[in-house]
């Protein structure tokens, strides 16, 4: 009764001529229906398309700033760049298809392309949490052991570290995939939302999909989780030692260093830890602001890094730390 309810409720955000067959009953469909953000469609379009227009352009430009200066050759950079790859793929991932919802009400995404979809999201989200951890790291590291900086963030050091966060992320969200295919869909194949999310696909199975449910919550747990401990603990210690500093100058340089960091990665985590809370708990909240809530980690995080670019002089490894072992001498 209630999925009858709810299509009738979405019906008419699409074209008449093909309403009627998504309300009917069927079994493993060929396509899913993705409705955007209902009701929002025009205002959507022009933020959704100059955000990712910017967020192409910013993270383009990190990539190319970092490739012919010299002196960007460095872990944290490298970090960087491995992040602005990631912000690339995971806003080109849900941002093409999300655009032509808003411009062609093209709504239509086959099966397959669904579930690519969402291994390319939810794998290069779970890396770009990784990426975060290397960056606490880094700066963990940097300001607070500076004089072992070099012996420990070396060129093959990175090198090892970039296909572990790669494989963390690819080989973790494999099962999600799987097991989505695996299921029997037959209430309907329309998602609520702008792209194919694992929780939004797997809603949709008219079976026990408690396995996916089970494995989608470990991975949150014992993956995100962590890494959220860890970047706490790791920016705990960056700050007190940052505070400790003698004089208001090498305070305020140290500390803008990681306030961009800082607000990089608030924006990324807090709309994910959202997004699982609301999915378990918050039954009442509106759709448009949950979906639009859920969007924000792929489009604000991107805008962000820049800032570490042009605060080269704070953020270099080999100017900085050198400068706050003195103080603390």
């Amino acid at each position: 009764m209630q999925e009858t309810l709810f299509c009738k409720r979405v019906g008419h955000l699409l074209p008449y001529s093909m309403s009627d067959s998504y309300t009917t009953d069927f079994t493993n469909p060929s396509t899913f229906i993705l409705l955007g953000i209902p009701g929002l469609e025009a205002a959507n379009f022009c933020i959704f398309c100059t955000m990712y227009v910017i967020a192409i352009f910013e993270n383009f430009t990190i990539l190319f700033i970092e490739k012919m200066d010299p002196s960007l050759h460095g872990p944290m950079y490298y970090f960087l760049c491995m992040l602005a790859s990631s912000d690339l793929v995971l806003s080109t991932s849900i941002l093409l298809k999300t655009l032509s919802i808003f411009l062609f009400n093209s709504r239509e995404i086959d099966f397959s392309a669904c579930l690519t979809q969402l291994y390319f999201i939810h794998s290069f989200s779970v890396m770009e949490s990784g990426i975060f951890v290397t960056i606490a790291l880094d700066r963990y590291v940097g300001i607070c052991d500076p004089l072992s900086y070099s012996a420990t963030l070396t060129n093959p050091v990175v090198a090892k570290i970039v296909p572990d966060v790669v494989l963390h992320g690819g080989i973790l969200v494999l099962p999600y995939t799987f097991l989505a295919r695996w299921w029997t869909y037959c209430r309907t194949n329309i998602i609520p939302h702008s792209y194919c999310e694992h929780r939004a696909v797997v809603k949709l199975a008219c079976i026990d999909t408690h396995i996916s449910s089970y494995y989608g919550l470990s991975v949150a747990i014992w993956v995100t989780g962590l890494d959220v401990i860890f970047i706490a603990v790791s920016y705990i210690q960056i700050l007190r030692a940052i505070f400790s500093l003698p004089t208001k100058g090498a305070r305020l340089k140290n500390f803008g260093t990681c306030c961009t960091q800082l607000c990089t990665i608030l924006t990324f985590y807090i709309p994910v830890i959202f997004s699982s809370l609301t999915y378990h708990f918050g039954h009442s909240v509106d759709l448009q602001f949950y979906v639009l809530m859920v969007n924000v980690y792929l489009l604000v995080p991107p805008h962000a890094k820049p800032h570490h670019l042009r605060a080269k002089d704070q953020t270099d490894p080999g100017q900085a730390a050198p400068a706050l072992y003195s103080y603390r001498e």
